[in-house]
């Protein structure tokens, strides 16, 4: 099996239910929220399946994306992607392994667009969304789309951060999340250099 994406390009999939690749509608809805955004981010790709996301990505120009998969044998087919579409100048790597573990590893590295789309029973939005906020993965004026059933979810409440946007595409819908900024309008935005 393959699936197209940006570009017309082909990547590989799996066979069975192992993964579920993000449709190609809910897809195209994320880079055109994030259009402009991607060329030089860095990504972060979460429960990547067959690394679609990832892979998009870099066909839009994104500098470094990480990807962090449980299955093995999805690990190798997201591998091979990435390998397909990323040009020299881009950096990627896939991490397997727990989720919420990875992400400690990762503490310390600040990503501009994450992307999080776990099975949607499987009950790790709660504790992957405070894992990257407790390890500051994501970067301050970045975002993190969360991909979920658009019935029974209710987004956690996370102290640090806002929802700026949520959009429904049928069955699954999208909620992103950015960090907080608790001083905007107090200073008109304005930052004067010292001289």
């Amino acid at each position: 099996m393959s699936l197209r994406i940006y570009g017309n390009r082909q990547l590989k999939t799996l066979p069975g239910k192992e993964t579920r690749p993000t449709s190609a509608r809910v897809r195209e809805a994320v880079f055109n929220i994030w259009q402009g955004e991607i060329a030089g981010c860095r990504w972060l790709d979460l429960c990547a399946g067959t690394g679609s996301i990832g892979a998009e990505a870099l066909c839009r120009g994104a500098s470094l994306v990480v990807g962090i998969e449980q299955s093995s044998r999805a690990c190798a087919t997201i591998q091979q992607n990435w390998q397909q579409v990323a040009n020299t100048e881009q950096e990627f790597r896939v991490l397997r392994g727990d989720i919420t573990q990875q992400l400690k590893a990762l503490s310390g590295k600040q990503f501009d667009k994450i992307y999080f789309d776990p099975p949607y029973a499987s009950g790790l939005y709660e504790p992957v969304l405070e894992a990257i906020a407790h390890h500051q993965i994501l970067e301050p004026s970045g975002e993190i789309a969360v991909e979920h059933a658009s019935q029974s979810w209710t987004p956690p409440e996370l102290p640090a951060w806002e929802i700026c946007r949520e959009k429904v595409y049928g069955n699954t819908s999208l909620t992103f999340y950015r960090i907080r900024n608790e001083g905007a309008g107090e200073q008109g935005g304005v930052i004067t250099p010292n001289s």
